[in-house]
C-alpha cells in the first residue's frame, strides 16, 4: 500500500477525522493500532490531512507529531491512554477539588467588572502539564515541510461569537469563512488543544487572544467542513457514537434526573451533528453523480467517507469500572445523582482510568479488524 517514502503522491488526498468524547477517545487509539499493523514499520501515516475535535484533537496532534512513522505515532498515544489516571487530567483529591468548587461559588459574588476566574465543575490544570510533557508540536511543522503531512486542524467553539473556529496548520490551505464557522491559519499550541477539549461546565474555558473558547463539538454544525476545506477527497472518520443500550420503546419509570439530562446533552453534542453532516454530503455526492451522468459541468467535488463507530455501549463498560474513579470524584458525581448503575452517560466521558481506557482500546482494535478489508480498500491509493 505504501513504501514509507516521504512526499509520496496519490491521486486523492485522504483525511483522518477524529471526533470528541472525553475518555471515550481511547477507542480511536484501538482503531489506529489495528490499521497501523497493516502498514510497513517504516511507513509514514496514510493521511495527508488530520483533523480533530475535543479529545480527538489531542489524539490527532499526537499522531501528527510522528507523521513520518505511523507505527511510532500510534505507539506513543497508545502508551498514554494505556497508563491513564484521572489525576493526570483534572484534580481528583478532596482538598483541591473542594477548593476549586468553593472558588467558583465565591466568584459569583464578584462585581461584573472584576476579572473573574473561569467557572467549571473540574480543574484540568494537570492536563495542561501532561500535554506540555508529551506533545512536541514543533514536530508538526517539520513533518509538513518534510512532505509527510499536508495539514493539521483543531476545532474549538468561540463563546464570544458562537462560531465554530478551526485552527489549522499547513502549507497550501487557505482560510475560509462560512455561516457559523471559519478556518484560521496559525501555529498550533497547547492552548488550542485545551480549548478544543474544554467540555462546557465540566472544564474551564480557554482564552486565546481576545476570545474565550470551549469544546469544539459545541456549535459544530458541519464536522466535515475542516477536512473538506483542507482539500480532502476521502475522509476516514473514527466516531464515538455508541449503539443504544435499550430498545427505543423502553419506557423510563420516572422523570430523567440532572445527571441523565447532562449525559444526554453530551451525547447530542458529540454525535448528532456528524450524522446530519454525513447525510448532507451523501446527498451532494448523488447530485454530482447525476450531473456527471448528464454531462453537466459543476464546481462541486465528490468526497468519499468511511465511518467507524463503536460496536458496544460505553455506558455499560463505564459502570463496571466506576469504582476505579477517585473517591472525591465519585462523591462529587453522587451529588449530581450519578452512581455506579445510574442512567447517565457522563461517567463514560470522565473516567480517565487505565482499566477503562484499555478496554476501549481493545474494542476499537476488534471493531477495526472486523472491517479491515473494507478499510484498506478505502484507503488504497488509486
Amino acid at each position: 500500500m505504501t513504501d514509507g517514502k516521504k512526499g509520496e503522491n496519490t491521486n486523492k488526498k485522504v483525511a483522518l477525522l477524529l471526533t470528541g468524547g472525553g475518555a471515550r477517545a481511547a477507542y480511536q487509539v484501538g482503531v489506529l493500532k489495528a490499521l497501523a499493523q497493516h502498514y510497513p514499520r517504516n511507513s509514514k501515516i496514510p493521511f495527508e490531512i488530520i483533523c480533530g475535535t475535543s479529545a480527538g484533537a489531542i489524539n490527532a496532534t499526537g499522531l501528527a507529531c510522528y507523521a513520518s512513522c505511523f507505527h511510532l505515532g500510534v505507539k506513543k498515544i497508545e502508551w498514554v491512554w494505556r497508563n491513564f489516571h484521572t489525576h493526570q487530567v483534572y484534580y481528583s483529591d478532596y482538598l483541591r477539588l473542594g477548593w476549586h468548587l468553593l472558588r467558583g461559588f465565591l466568584s459569583a459574588f464578584q462585581a461584573d467588572y472584576a476579572n473573574k476566574r473561569p467557572v467549571s465543575l473540574l480543574d484540568n490544570k494537570p492536563l495542561r502539564l501532561l500535554l506540555h510533557n508529551i506533545v512536541d508540536l514543533q514536530r508538526i511543522d517539520r513533518n509538513i515541510q518534510g512532505g509527510y503531512l499536508s495539514s493539521v486542524s483543531v476545532t474549538a467553539s468561540s463563546y464570544n461569537t458562537g462560531d465554530s473556529i478551526t485552527f489549522f496548520q499547513g502549507n497550501d490551505a487557505k482560510e475560509w469563512r462560512r455561516a457559523k464557522r471559519c478556518g484560521q491559519k496559525t501555529l498550533l499550541g497547547i492552548h488550542h488543544l485545551l480549548a478544543s477539549a474544554a467540555i462546557p461546565l465540566v472544564f474551564p474555558s480557554v482564552r486565546i487572544h481576545q476570545h474565550y473558547y470551549g469544546d469544539g463539538s459545541v456549535n459544530q454544525l458541519s464536522p466535515l467542513s475542516a477536512p473538506i476545506h483542507l482539500g480532502a477527497d476521502k475522509i476516514l472518520i473514527i466516531g464515538l457514537e455508541q449503539p443504544r443500550a435499550q430498545d427505543l420503546t423502553y419506557a423510563m419509570p420516572h422523570h430523567p434526573g440532572l445527571a441523565t439530562v447532562a449525559g444526554h446533552l453530551l451525547d447530542t453534542i458529540f454525535s448528532d451533528t456528524l450524522n446530519a453532516d454525513l447525510e448532507r454530503m451523501h446527498r451532494i455526492n448523488k447530485t454530482i453523480d447525476t450531473l456527471n451522468a448528464h454531462q453537466i459541468p459543476t464546481d462541486l467535488k465528490k468526497v468519499d467517507s468511511f465511518l467507524i463507530n463503536p460496536s458496544v455501549n460505553f455506558n455499560q463498560i463505564a459502570s463496571q469500572h466506576f469504582l476505579q474513579l477517585p473517591m472525591a470524584v465519585r462523591s462529587l458525581l453522587r451529588l449530581t445523582g450519578i452512581t455506579q448503575h445510574s442512567e447517565s452517560s457522563l461517567t463514560s466521558y470522565l473516567l480517565f482510568e487505565k482499566s477503562y481506557t484499555k478496554r476501549l482500546i481493545e474494542i476499537g482494535y476488534q471493531d477495526a479488524m472486523q472491517q479491515m478489508q473494507q478499510l484498506l480498500e478505502f484507503l488504497r491509493a488509486e
